[in-house]
């Protein structure tokens, strides 16, 4: 059972100490301070504008009063009269015990998802632009370490100067680099692939001698052996 607990505190501790749990951790929390931030922006910046646009549109009343009532609670007072609104003229509802849609609310939360939304994609579109213009400056210098940019920098070199220094650089490094690659292959032994290369270009090569031989005529035989040998006839008595 010790063995078990051990096992599992162990565990546990790994757990927690992993880069990826810490990490989460520390995103959640900035999350949550920036989501704080956003929600400022949202209600105490972009919704007044909103909700002045929406008074105008609406005629004074807001999305606060915009209900659909599927059963309405009135209002009376002790003497049991209809309490009435001195702004409308209407009788009071009681909203507690009355049933409705508030869509003044739906409204208004589909509004702040949009500003939220619209307010973290600028923001996240504006880091982007710093980061890719701090990731082209800092491509321009390379293959010059940050070091060398401030040593040349501390030196006096303007900025074309750290170019011209960081394309030699380069081409320096390239150089380095082909030749390394060119007698890394010098000294690798052929692959199987230039073996059969260097086999089909010496048959191809001595394919035309063959053809050349077989073309050849053939040397005619002597005429001592084509004439038929003579016989000599014995003498008559």
């Amino acid at each position: 059972m010790a063995k078990e607990k051990k096992g599992f505190f162990q565990e546990f501790k790994t757990f927690i100490m992993r880069g990826n749990v810490i990490d989460m951790a520390v995103g959640v929390i900035i999350g949550g301070a920036f989501s704080a931030i956003v929600t400022a922006l949202t209600n105490q910046i972009l919704m007044p504008i909103i909700n002045v646009i929406l008074f105008a549109i609406t005629g004074g009343k807001g999305l606060e009063n915009i209900y659909t009532y599927l059963h309405k609670a009135l209002m009376f007072d002790e003497a049991g009269q209809p309490l009435i609104d001195a702004a409308t003229g209407l009788q009071q509802i009681d909203l507690a015990n009355s049933i409705y849609i508030d869509w003044g609310a739906f409204i208004t939360a589909i509004i702040n998802f949009l500003l939220i939304a619209l307010v973290l994609f600028l923001i996240v579109k504006v880091i982007n632009t710093l980061r890719e213009g701090a990731a082209a400056a800092k491509s321009q210098y390379a293959p010059l370490t940050k070091d060398e940019i401030r040593a040349l920098r501390h030196e006096g070199k303007s900025r074309e100067e750290i170019l011209s220094a960081a394309a030699e650089k380069k081409a320096a490094a390239e150089a380095e680099a082909a030749a390394a690659a060119a007698a890394a292959a010098a000294a690798a032994p052929p692959t199987a692939e230039q073996l059969l290369t260097e086999i089909r270009d010496l048959l191809k090569a001595s394919a035309p001698k063959e053809k050349e031989e077989e073309a050849a005529p053939a040397e005619p035989a002597s005429e001592e052996s084509e004439e038929p040998e003579k016989t000599e006839e014995p003498a008559k008595e």
